[in-house]
């Protein structure tokens, strides 16, 4: 069963899944919906329950708050959700920020929740499937999968800092990574920095 956020479905509208898995960075995720309402993408949420957890540690939002961002929000244990089909049209799958485990589940195809279900449709489909892993330092085993998951058509997108754009606070900096994953689906976020355009590059020297 789903929930409808304040402005409900729009079938003209093109559609993104947004995942939020238990990883800490929950801002990510909500920087996420916040863009696609930018941008006036159809956003189709679900959040694991390790996440629920993370959102009490690391933001003062419930997570009745969280659902209502997003056009459509699902359960985690939902797997008969539209986003669990194929024939369900979306321009793909954002993870962020993506949990080792989920990240792990999605490469074995092995999947438990409507997240990793989700997440392997998206890649059975051949839609850009973009994991913002969160974890450090990697082992191998981290490594490993990433690298399974990489040759199966995902995008890794740790959310590293982009130093360059010099960013005045943390906020600047989520959005910036954030906008450069939405890069990823053809979406065009207006709180990127992007080098050569709104940032001047460097006059370069005279041999």
């Amino acid at each position: 069963m789903s929930r409808e956020g304040p402005a409900g479905p729009d079938r003209g509208r093109p559609r993104l899944v947004v995942g939020i898995a238990g990883a800490s960075g929950v801002a990510y995720g909500l920087r996420a919906l916040a863009a696609c309402k930018d941008l006036s993408v159809e956003s189709h949420l679900v959040m694991s329950r390790a996440a629920a957890l993370t959102l009490a540690q690391e933001t003062e939002l419930s997570l009745a708050e969280v659902q209502a961002m997003a056009d459509v929000a699902y359960r985690p244990g939902d797997v008969g959700a539209a986003i669990a089909s194929g024939s369900f049209p979306t321009l793909g799958m954002l993870i962020a920020p993506c949990s080792v485990r989920t990240m792990s589940e999605v490469a074995t195809g092995v999947t438990a929740s409507l997240m990793t279900r989700a997440a392997d449709v998206t890649l059975k489909e051949r839609r850009p499937l973009v994991l913002m892993v969160r974890e450090t330092p990697l082992h191998l085993g981290h490594l490993r999968t990433m690298v399974k998951l990489a040759e199966m058509g995902a995008v890794i997108a740790p959310p590293l800092p982009a130093f360059y754009a010099k960013p005045l606070s943390l906020e600047e900096m989520v959005d910036q990574s954030v906008g450069r994953t939405l890069d990823l689906f053809g979406l065009s976020w207006s709180k990127v920095k992007r080098w050569g355009q709104d940032m001047a590059m460097p006059p370069v020297a005279d041999d």
